[in-house]
């Protein structure tokens, strides 16, 4: 790793053949899983010791009181009944399309023999897309276009489209005419302040906002940004009012459309919503092996979300 950043083929492999090389078996997936968990060397989770041997079963037994870890233990591949070079593998095919995969297309392409099974990974996977600690949106010199968007064909809780519509609350980075990064998230009141709370969690104080004419986003300068407002009766061309948050709005409901075939259930927006914003943020990135390295550097720092979690949840 040079400077903090991983390199390609010293980090994480450039290719799918790459992949197959690198991790021939379980334990090549266990030393680059602990490699990623304990990035600055393996300390006990009991006294904070840093000594260690490695047991027959692939676990960190600690030499000062005899703690046995094991790096997948508190993580998304938790007590796993497949082989992790089977999870590095849908790993790579997640991060590696840019459009993603459904559970179907996950299902055939590893061969599973239940849907399920590709469902549960998939979410997991989704799970550990956001960053707890990720940057906010904004700072000096970039604009953050804020609205709401509605996703139709959302289903309410069994498979198969519906007309029913979901209310998106969207944030998008302009600088010029780039579009920078996003943050999404699902409202549970259209047209509400749960808007500005949002812009509050996600958007650095100080930033310039620009919205539509909405009167509850004037609160906005009271609560620190500045603040442009464009009443949309006013504007000639209605495309160029937030032309950011329209191009990411319409790529999402293309991606809902093209890659999950409407198959998702509101309970589970929101995370999808985190996927569509981990691609979306990373869309320029030169590598695809560095996303299949992000996922797991952030798999292996979230809980495990067993199936029946993910099943009440649903």
């Amino acid at each position: 790793m040079k400077d903090g950043h991983p390199e390609a083929g010293v980090d994480y492999p450039r290719t799918y053949a790459d992949l197959l090389a690198w991790f021939p078996d379980d334990d090549a997936c266990l030393e680059y899983l602990a490699r990623l968990r304990w990035s600055s060397g393996f300390r006990c989770p009991v006294c904070d010791a840093d000594g260690f041997w490695k047991t027959a079963r692939g676990q960190w037994m600690c030499k000062a009181c005899g703690r046995r870890t094991s790096v997948t233990a508190g993580t998304i591949f938790h007590r796993t009944r497949r082989p992790l070079t089977t999870w590095f593998a849908a790993v790579w095919f997640v991060t590696s399309q840019k459009g993603g995969v459904s559970a179907l297309g996950l299902q055939r392409v590893l061969g599973f023999g239940s849907y399920e099974t590709a469902w549960a990974w998939l979410h997991k996977l989704r799970r550990a897309m956001v960053r707890p600690e990720r940057d906010l949106l904004g700072g000096p010199g970039v604009v953050v276009e804020l609205d709401e968007t509605f996703i139709g064909g959302v289903s309410r809780g069994g498979y198969g489209a519906s007309t029913d519509k979901a209310c998106v609350m969207l944030a998008v980075e302009k600088n010029g005419r780039t579009i920078g990064r996003i943050r999404a998230q699902v409202a549970t009141r259209p047209g509400s302040i749960e808007i500005l709370e949002f812009a509050q969690e996600v958007i650095a104080p100080g930033s310039e906002i620009h919205t539509d004419g909405a009167q509850m986003f004037r609160r906005l300068t009271d609560m620190g940004y500045a603040h442009e407002r464009t009443v949309a009766m006013r504007t000639v061309d209605k495309e160029t009012l937030l032309p950011g948050l329209h191009m990411v709005a319409s790529l999402l409901k293309r991606w809902i459309i093209g890659t999950l075939h409407y198959g998702i259930a509101a309970e589970h927006l929101p995370y999808y919503l985190d996927e569509y914003t981990f691609r979306f943020n990373r869309r320029d990135s030169r590598s695809r092996g560095l996303l299949f390295y992000r996922l797991l550097e952030q798999a292996v720092q979230t809980d495990p979300h067993p199936l029946r979690e993910l099943i009440r949840d649903h």
